[in-house]
């Protein structure tokens, strides 16, 4: 039978939780690198074997490391387990190394200041659709970076920085790629999305890339309300069998396109907020979506305190609120970007984690809710294997 393999990052380590396909018995393997921000994990669609994490400390600095066997071993890629580390606990070897291409640039504010590019973090992993070892990463500040030898080196594509990249802004989180998504019918098409840029995409394989905003509205965000770039994009989804037609979450509004960000359109209809950061889209149903609201960019926890999801089985035309299972007084959590996945058994599960340390995961597309672990570190990431 088939299974799941969740994989967990949280402000102090990374876990990960297994069960076979009926997702009732759970294992919890960690913390795995505890105490170290793991800002994302994600899996080789692939290589189910293959896992590539993103360790971040303020002392230390960002690390990738890397699993050949699940998750139970790791290793910065070039290295293998067993020699992970030297004598001061830190990765040895040439991996891991991130440089912005060409001079360091500059970022110029509203106010007219400017700013350095600075290399802080990665925000997020995107391995190849078709490549174990070639994987995109979106970087604080925003740049988009790629290996081709399993982490061994990595590149900027510096194409992503040339689109207006003075024009850029940082939200309250940071100015990152947080977003990457590959167009499985198409190689050379990538969307990413930056907080606070916007969204973009390129048609060759990264080299050219040109802003996708067209209706989206930022009054409160921007000078010009109608800016091609600086928009507070927080999450895009897209569903494979449909390349074409992405949901996103943004600032405010959740939107839509049907023509892969060509012109988007606001599908916020009946939310009781149309403010969060997670997206995501059913696995099997292409017009199924899902988010998470909270009250307000100040107030990071869910309206009137009762956590809920919401589920939209017309693509964004209207939604309803999926509540068994969850906490529905006196709760004040928060759900992050990429704090959601879903799987690709038959009956699709759908997951996430929150700021409180729970997660949770639905067997019956979000009618009931269970959680699979409690009292975890904030989580920072949600991300799902489906196991053979």
């Amino acid at each position: 039978m088939s299974g799941v393999r969740v994989l967990v990052g949280t402000k102090k380590g990374a876990f990960i939780l297994t069960a076979d396909g009926k997702r009732q018995n759970w294992e919890v393997s960690g913390p795995h690198f505890a105490g170290w921000e793991m800002y994302h994990l994600k899996g080789s669609p692939v290589d189910p074997n293959r896992i590539y994490a993103s360790q971040s400390s303020g002392w230390f600095g960002q690390i990738i490391q890397h699993s050949n066997d699940g998750g139970k071993t790791w290793a910065p890629p070039g290295t293998n387990p067993g020699e992970l580390t030297g004598p001061d606990g830190m990765p040895k070897g040439e991996s891991n190394k991130f440089v912005y291409e060409g001079e360091v640039g500059t970022h110029k504010w509203y106010d007219g200041t400017q700013h350095p590019w600075e290399f802080k973090r990665i925000w997020h992993l995107e391995p190849s659709l078709t490549d174990p070892d070639t994987v995109y990463a979106g970087a604080e500040d925003a740049a988009l970076f790629k290996t081709v030898n399993g982490g061994k080196t990595w590149q900027e594509l510096p194409g992503l920085r040339g689109t207006k990249g003075a024009l850029w802004q940082p939200g309250a989180g940071g100015m990152a790629v947080h977003t990457i998504i590959q167009d499985p019918k198409n190689a050379k098409r990538i969307f990413v999305a930056i907080s606070a840029a916007g969204a973009f995409r390129t048609d060759d394989g990264g080299k050219t890339w040109r802003p996708i905003n067209k209706g989206l509205k930022s009054n409160y965000e921007l000078p010009d309300p109608d800016a091609e770039v600086g928009h507070c994009v927080h999450r895009i989804a897209m569903h494979p069998s449909r390349p074409e037609v992405l949901f996103m979450q943004k600032h405010w509004d959740v939107m839509r396109s049907d023509n892969a960000g060509e012109l988007w359109h606001e599908v916020s209809d009946n939310l009781p907020s149309d403010f969060g950061f997670p997206i995501d889209v059913h696995a099997h149903e292409p017009n199924t979506i899902y988010v998470v609201p909270i009250k307000s960019d100040s107030e990071h926890y869910p309206p009137d305190g009762k956590l809920r999801v919401f589920r939209s089985r017309t693509g964004g035309n209207e939604w309803e609120a999926l509540t068994k299972g969850l906490p529905q007084k006196d709760c004040y959590v928060n759900v992050l970007r990429d704090a959601m996945a879903v799987d690709s058994l038959d009956k699709c599960g759908i997951y996430f984690g929150t700021t409180g340390g729970q997660v949770y995961m639905s067997a019956d597309s979000g009618d009931s809710w269970n959680p699979i672990v409690r009292d975890l570190p904030a989580v920072l990431s949600v991300e799902v294997q489906t196991l053979p």
